[in-house]
């Protein structure tokens, strides 16, 4: 599924909360518009445990603007319990967000995918956790007979995926906005890097929607941690090729990897394919923002490039992104703020070239010598934007070490360093 763009909304709705359902069996026919309806301070009951549970919701703070029964709904709540203190209450004293969505009733919940993380996020890889989001519950409340998409199936047959009302409570995480100083930013981007792998390599999990609004910020004993969230469009590595036509075309439209783009795309999502679409979300914010929080306007008085990425369909974004890929001497020109920036964005651009033109190579052996066999590596373009690619180019930001967390990590470093030292005498 293809999203829409919120790339930089940073101002919350005020005062908006959504309706209590009553019956926890399910959701009626009308539950768009009963979600629609807005009343401050209302409450939400969902099944829980061998029981209900009831929040009460304070404000939106996200809301999706995508296709009728699909649109993702974020929204701040507390524990309505009336003796919610310690002791009583297993949610007392936490910040939490409600998140309702509506996916296929085949998809892999985001709570099923942050669990198997959490299995493996032990002994060394404990600290890893800092980097996925909190999942406290969740729940499936399938609609009952009458709603319009039971009608849409009997008609279209398997051509229609059948949806339910999802929900959980998850701990509320900052936004990109939050952050500070460029070299926090650079932190931030360097840990979904990390989180990505381990979770790509360990739980066998490729994320698949990577854009602004997922990279989120945790804050814990006084340190800022990247967190990837929102893995509702994610899928089990070993079963990529196997899905069907409407889950492997997935994503942010500004985002996505540029021949996702192509008309003839057909999968499968891979792991270059997330990203790439890093390496946009580090482009966007660095031309198009005067720092985290505050776009800069004197880019709209000149009509600035990658303005209308934010607007713009797959045509245009298909051939804008592939001017970049395949421009040798493409250069970024990053506002003030981060200007530091340049040199990542920069180098990340260079193994994208290396890799298309390696890709090209390949194509045409293949075409030259039918009878030949020849191997290349698509899911990191034979490793010319890979992990260790990454990791040698965002280690070091304006003359600084990050943080690598994790011994192994750490070990990984010491050895592509020493490699790189050796393949430049």
């Amino acid at each position: 599924m293809v999203k829409q763009s919120h790339a930089f909304t940073s101002v919350p709705l005020e005062g908006q909360t959504l309706p209590e359902f009553k019956e926890t069996k399910g959701p009626s026919s009308n539950v768009i518009s009963e979600i629609e309806k807005i009343e401050e301070g209302c409450k939400f009951t969902f099944p829980y445990k061998d029981g209900t549970r009831t929040v009460r919701l304070q404000r939106i703070l996200f809301r999706s603007h995508g296709i009728i029964d699909r649109g993702t709904i974020v929204a701040r709540v507390v524990c309505a319990y009336t003796h919610c203190v310690p002791n009583h209450c297993d949610w007392s004293g936490k910040k939490f967000v409600l998140k309702l969505s509506f996916p296929s009733v085949t998809r892999v919940s985001e709570k099923a995918f942050m669990d198997r993380c959490k299995e493996q996020a032990k002994g060394k890889h404990a600290g890893i956790s800092n980097h996925f989001p909190d999942i406290y519950w969740s729940f499936d409340i399938p609609f009952d007979e009458r709603c319009p998409q039971t009608n849409f199936k009997e008609r279209s047959r398997d051509e229609y995926e059948m949806r339910v009302l999802q929900g959980s409570i998850q701990e509320e995480l900052r936004p990109l906005l939050s952050l500070e100083t460029a070299l926090e930013c650079a932190q931030v981007f360097y840990d979904i890097v990390q989180c990505h792998h381990w979770v790509y390599t360990y739980p066998q999990i490729l994320h698949r929607d990577i854009n602004y609004g997922n990279i989120m910020v945790r804050v814990q004993d006084g340190k800022k941690y990247g967190v990837l969230n929102d893995w509702d469009l994610a899928s089990w590595r070993d079963k990529r090729d196997g899905i069907s036509a409407s889950q492997f075309r997935t994503g942010t439209r500004p985002y996505m990897a540029h021949e996702q783009h192509s008309p003839d795309w057909q999968g499968p999502h891979r792991y270059r394919h997330d990203m790439e679409s890093l390496f946009y979300v580090i482009l966007l914010l660095a031309t198009l923002f005067s720092n985290p929080s505050e776009k800069d306007d004197n880019l709209a008085k000149t009509g600035y490039r990658y303005e209308p990425w934010l607007t713009q369909g797959d045509d245009f974004l298909y051939k804008d992104k592939a001017l970049i890929i395949l421009d040798l001497l493409w250069r970024p020109f990053p506002t003030h703020f981060f200007s530091a920036f340049h040199q990542w964005l920069k180098s990340l651009q260079r193994c994208l070239f290396v890799g298309f033109t390696a890709y090209k190579y390949f194509v045409k052996q293949q075409s030259d010598t039918p009878n030949q066999v020849l191997s290349f590596n698509d899911d990191t373009l034979d490793g010319h934007f890979s992990y260790d690619k990454f990791v040698l180019i965002m280690h070091r930001f304006s003359e600084e070490d990050l943080a690598t967390h994790g011994t192994e990590w750490q070990g990984k470093l010491r050895g592509l360093q020493k490699d790189e030292d050796e393949r430049k005498k």
